[in-house]
């Protein structure tokens, strides 16, 4: 039966757009070279200690583990999902062969497979928080299997919403793989948490609300455009009493489940020149197409994005500063804890 696998694609998501490109999924250990010939397991857990001698038996078992899948356990027509870090979203694709060593890959992303990229871009408020759960491993590569993993990822690979995981599976453990997710992405799990609570308390023109807000609690003068069609502007914020003191931004909110897509980029900009703003700011809270990112990067210093994890991020600077009513809709409190050593 096919697989559903979890790859990352770096640590900060430094590869995602060679692997969207190139369509692959890719492991480091720049260290290793062509892992083609090693067909026991044995050998390959020898292979890591010899290269590495200081890493320890939990570590070494952790790598042989990993690559061992990469190199046999994911098979042609597995499913694999990628987390992106530069937008709040997930790619799905399906594996179309086997391992290959590329060397001219940069050193850190030569042990790939092939894929096909199903799609792109899939919200991750798009996907249950139990199966986001298990997109938090830290691990590189490991097997999804609880809550029907598979089935629901086959579902919004093709476009349909996460159907979920039938009650029998629920409870369900991942028991028995050795690629299986011990440790978990604790900050990513906490901020899906707290945008599956604004989602959940400020939708649709509120998000405009919440946004305007966290303007005002940075010092500047806010106007909100009356719910309904806004005219290519959702909120207005300047300096001085009157707001009318530079500078002066113009800011469309998207609370969408779909990407925002070049012509909203574009609109907007429109709409700031005939306002006479100097910055133009797109709060898409699930992030924008491709095309609309290139867009933002020939854009820069005219247009900005923020996307839910960065209204997490300004909420964060602000929160103190906010109306007592968004605190009490958003009641949050800072938690320090040690960082992962991994």
């Amino acid at each position: 039966m096919p697989k559903a696998w979890m790859v990352r694609s770096g640590r900060r998501g430094e590869h995602e757009n060679l692997a969207l490109d190139e369509a692959l999924v890719m492991l480091g250990w720049p260290e290793l070279q062509d892992l083609s010939s090693y067909k026991d397991r044995s050998a390959l857990r020898d292979l890591v200690i010899g290269t590495y001698p200081d890493a320890t038996k939990q570590r070494v078992a952790n790598w042989t583990g990993q690559l061992w899948t990469m190199l046999h356990r994911m098979q042609v027509g597995d499913l694999v999902v990628l987390p992106l870090k530069s937008k709040p979203a997930i790619a799905i694709g399906r594996v179309t062969g086997d391992y290959a060593y590329r060397i001219e890959l940069p050193e850190d992303a030569r042990h790939t497979r092939p894929v096909k990229w199903l799609r792109t871009e899939v919200a991750r408020t798009a996907i249950g928080q139990d199966l986001r759960h298990s997109l938090g491993s830290l691990l590189t590569i490991c097997e999804l299997t609880r809550n029907d993993a598979y089935k629901r990822v086959l579902a919004l690979a093709s476009g349909a919403s996460d159907p979920g995981a039938g009650e029998e599976t629920q409870s369900a453990g991942e028991a028995g793989t050795d690629t299986e997710a011990t440790e978990f992405e604790l900050e990513r799990l906490v901020r899906d948490q707290i945008i599956d609570r604004i989602s959940e308390r400020f939708p649709g023109h509120k998000l405009s609300q919440l946004i305007a807000a966290i303007f005002q609690a940075k010092g500047m003068t806010t106007f909100i455009a009356p719910n309904g069609k806004d005219g290519g502007s959702d909120v207005l914020a300047g300096s001085g009493p009157l707001g009318m003191d530079h500078p002066r931004i113009c800011i469309q909110v998207k609370f969408t489940q779909a990407p925002v897509d070049v012509r909203v980029i574009r609109e907007v900009q429109g709409v700031a020149g005939h306002l006479g703003a100097d910055q133009v700011l797109v709060v898409s809270w699930n992030g924008v197409t491709r095309d609309a990112d290139r867009e933002l990067r020939q854009k820069f210093f005219n247009v900005r994005l923020w996307t839910s994890d960065d209204v997490l991020r300004e909420l964060s600077h602000v929160y103190d500063q906010l109306p007592e009513e968004i605190q009490a809709d958003l009641p949050l409190k800072r938690v320090w804890m040690l960082a992962s050593e991994t």
